[in-house]
């Protein structure tokens, strides 16, 4: 398909002789259509060539050669050059891609690259909650992105299944394991087990030390402290895995922070050789002030026990001799920042390359809180995210039942506006904002949600379904679709895959679902304003191949998020 940005920077290129990737740069797409579909800022060139950027402008415009059947016309608004693109063209463009390509937008611009995407992580032996759907949700969003732009990336689900509470949970289960039996909620089980000893070592320090010293021993690989610790894995791996084939979230590795106890002895090594590695109080630490982190980065503590810092930069180092990443992304709450600020500032002591350090990026993301405050699994105070689907997948059968009692494949289509609206609902603001939960407000299915975008895919189904046939795509009158409404949906499907590399440069899938919410507005216009079966043959078979061409781009855009399109509802 004719990249009409590329067009235009090339021309661009040869007159100030620049390079065409930075001047890709600067073009931008103008909030008001009535500017253009593109427009060049002169004000970068104003000192360099020592004149006001309405007057380069001016002489830009006279000096530059564009295909008519490219650009129709330019104009200068101040010191921009607004650019107008042919739109016959582009929806003869637009039309043919759409017919012959199977994944529209589908491109190998990250092609070569290799990203890693760390993401959900929940921990073993504890509820899965609807504080892991938010990074749960973004990260495999993300992961669908980058893939479907051509890079090689590998989803991880870096599991917590190690650390000071699993002594806990081992001490838990020497004093109390007989009196559960883990076989119908096993997860249940864990928690309580687990609130129980933190209550006890709260009263007691001396049961705290036990349970340092099981944690102690489970890295020595005592053989009753392992056995322990894999049956606790094994339960929880077990139970996340339905919750995963509910949201249909996919991992490339499942290695969790245990993975990396063999290889903590290096990194240690390597710190100490460095000369960066200090004592402090019996523990080792790095001292990050030089780099304005005034928090050292515990390494070992005293009693000889390994941190959770030191096993991220394990996996720094295993993903970097592993992976060869470009990016390294970590998708993890804002309230991990110090943690993440020290990790990578230690791992520059790890003697990695300087490309590994640069793709080091902590993807964070808001809080998902409930309105009485912030949930806590020591409280009780959670929602488990099984709890939420179930409800959510209910509530919508209910609706459905009530408003379209004959349909058929009731539960399925239930279950994929259920999960699709809790989905949707998680990635629809920006990832960095707070969420206060709220049962009415995500089960709200009117307005800017995912059953709206599901319902606008249905209807585009029900026009195709009402013509019998599509059109062939070759004999489309282009004409046809030169009005506001159509001309409103080309523009934006003709942007699709630049929401796509948007989101990626960002890592925010909220520009997806905002498209997606702008994208079936759109429609719901056309289709309130114009008639799109009619008598005029050749009206009718521009607008239905438009209605075809929006379905095809909500139902893709929605399975990048996660979402699954019904047929009917």
């Amino acid at each position: 398909m004719i990249n009409f940005k590329e067009v235009i920077a090339e021309q661009i290129a040869k007159m100030i002789n620049w390079q065409k990737e930075e001047i890709l740069q600067l073009i931008e797409i103008p909030k008001d259509s009535n500017n253009g579909d593109y427009a060049f800022p002169c004000f970068r060139l104003a000192k360099t060539l020592k004149k006001a950027p309405p007057a380069i402008a001016t002489e830009m415009k006279e000096k530059i050669e564009i295909d008519p059947n490219m650009i129709t016309k330019i104009e200068i608004a101040g010191g921009y050059l607004n650019f107008f693109v042919n739109k016959t063209t582009q929806i003869k463009e637009l039309i043919k891609e759409i017919a012959t390509q199977e994944e529209f937008g589908k491109s190998d611009y990250g092609k070569e690259k290799n990203i890693i995407v760390e993401y959900s992580a929940p921990n073993i032996a504890k509820p899965f909650h609807i504080g892991h759907l938010r990074t749960t949700g973004i990260g495999q969003a993300l992961y669908n992105i980058y893939q479907y732009l051509g890079f090689h990336v590998t989803g991880i689900n870096h599991i917590g299944d190690y650390g000071t509470q699993f002594g806990k949970m081992i001490e838990g289960y020497k004093r109390w394991g007989k009196e559960y039996s883990f076989d119908q909620n096993p997860i249940d089980d864990m928690l309580a087990i687990y609130v129980r000893i933190n209550d006890l070592c709260k009263k007691d320090e001396n049961v705290l030390n036990a349970c340092r010293d099981n944690f102690k021993k489970l890295e020595d690989k005592d053989p009753y402290c392992l056995e322990i610790w894999n049956r606790f894995k094994t339960l929880s791996l077990k139970e996340f895995q339905r919750i995963y084939d509910m949201l249909g979230t996919k991992f490339d590795s499942w290695n969790g922070e245990a993975f990396y106890s063999d290889k903590m002895p290096e990194v240690i090594d390597i710190l100490e050789k460095s000369g960066h590695l200090k004592e402090s109080n019996g523990a080792k630490i790095i001292d990050l002030e030089d780099q304005g982190i005034s928090t050292p980065c515990m390494i070992v503590k005293s009693n000889g026990s390994t941190t959770y810092d030191t096993r991220d930069l394990a996996a720094i180092l295993y993903r970097a001799r592993t992976y060869d990443f470009d990016k390294c992304l970590y998708v993890v709450a804002y309230e991990q920042d110090l943690h993440f600020r020290q990790v990578f500032g230690a791992a520059k002591y790890l003697g990695l390359d300087e490309k590994y350090l640069k793709g080091l990026e902590h993807v964070s993301y808001g809080m998902v809180r409930l309105k009485s405050g912030k949930m806590s699994t020591r409280e009780g105070t959670l929602i488990k995210l099984e709890d939420l689907l179930n409800e959510s997948i209910a509530r919508v059968k209910e609706i459905m039942e009530e408003k379209n009692p004959d349909l058929e494949n009731i539960d399925e289509i239930a279950k994929k506006i259920g999960i699709g609206a809790v989905i949707f609902n998680n990635l629809a603001t920006n990832r960095i904002k707070d969420q206060i939960f709220d049962w009415d407000e995500v089960l709200n299915f009117q307005g800017e949600t995912g059953p709206y975008i599901q319902y606008t895919y249905v209807r585009t189904k029900s026009v195709l379904e009402k013509v019998g046939k599509l059109p062939n795509f070759d004999e489309i009158e282009v004409e046809k679709l030169q009005d506001e409404y159509s001309l409103k949906i080309m523009d934006m499907i003709y942007h699709f895959e630049d929401i796509l590399k948007q989101v990626v440069e960002k890592n925010e899938p909220s520009i997806l679902a905002r498209y997606l919410i702008d994208l079936s507005k759109a429609f719901s216009t056309f289709y309130n304003e114009n008639k799109i079966i009619g008598d005029d043959k050749s009206c009718q078979d521009a607008r239905i191949y438009l209605t075809y061409m929006t379905g095809k781009v909500l139902k893709q855009g929605a399975k990048l998020i996660g979402m699954e399109m019904p047929d009917k509802m």
